[in-house]
């Protein structure tokens, strides 16, 4: 397992999963580590689109042959390395043909990946939403994968059976969890607490709570001019929640605490 590399994921889409994947990708570079930011979402990517760039290559570059992973990235804002700025590698929207990849390209894919991000300090893969097996296999291969959840019910529902697939076809992943878009700190922990407790009483685990992200309506002003958010509005309400995730994240990251035995759903 590549420490380094964390895959963000929800059952759910609508969650800020890419906004939050864009922004730990400079937060990371801002601490002086080499950044990868991989579009995982195989067919509706669109990190190129938030960030206004054209990437000179893309995964159905790399799944096709024409070129690696590391041939395919793209340097943002100055690259990896720089304050801020990382390695960008896009995904390919409106294909059916990457989100169809055989079991053998998958797992080619997923240990390149693996490679690539030897070269980095760090590599954030926004992986796309929903439960299907391709998703949690990209998921599995990063070995740390980070569930982004709101308070909507259908968000607690859908972030639930995502850690419940992986613990069942993926059990050897770490799991964390990321709350976005909370209104406050107490109600993003209140929101922890709703899958914490169906976690334990149906799963016997207890995935740790990574961190809080607040709502924030410049994120929605960031996202609109093509700009990263942390860029844009460095000391909006939402910049602290991302910085202390971006902080806390490694910690966070520690195998499931088994609690009791789960009740059978």
């Amino acid at each position: 397992m590549t420490a380094a590399l964390i895959a963000v994921a929800s059952g759910k889409g609508g969650v800020g999963k890419t906004f939050l994947s864009i922004a730990l990708a400079q937060s990371f570079a801002a601490n002086g580590e080499r950044t990868l930011l991989l579009d995982g979402d195989l067919g509706l990517a669109n990190i190129d689109v938030q960030l206004g760039v054209s990437p000179k290559g893309d995964l159905m570059s790399v799944v096709s042959g024409g070129m690696t992973l590391t041939e395919a990235a793209t340097p943002f804002d100055g690259g990896a390395g720089t304050r801020r700025g990382f390695d960008l590698i896009a995904g390919r929207s409106g294909n059916a043909v990457l989100r169809q990849l055989p079991a053998h390209q998958l797992d080619l894919l997923g240990r390149s990946l693996k490679l690539v991000s030897g070269s980095y300090d760090r590599t954030i893969v926004d992986l796309g939403a929903g439960l299907d097996s391709t998703m949690l296999s990209l998921a599995a291969a990063c070995g740390r994968v980070l569930v982004v959840l709101t308070d909507e019910p259908t968000s607690l529902t859908d972030a639930y059976a995502l850690i419940k697939l992986m613990g069942q076809w993926h059990p050897e992943a770490q799991i964390a969890v990321a709350v976005n878009m909370a209104a406050d700190e107490a109600e993003g922990r209140r929101t922890y607490a709703a899958l914490e407790r169906a976690c334990v009483k149906f799963l016997g685990l207890t995935p740790p709570l990574a961190g809080i992200v607040r709502r924030d309506p410049l994120v929605r002003t960031a996202i609109r001019a093509q700009t990263p958010f942390l860029t844009r509005s460095p000391t909006a309400p939402a910049a602290g929640g991302i910085s202390a995730l971006a902080r806390q994240i490694d910690t966070a990251f520690a195998p499931p605490r088994a609690t009791s035995m789960p009740q059978a759903r």
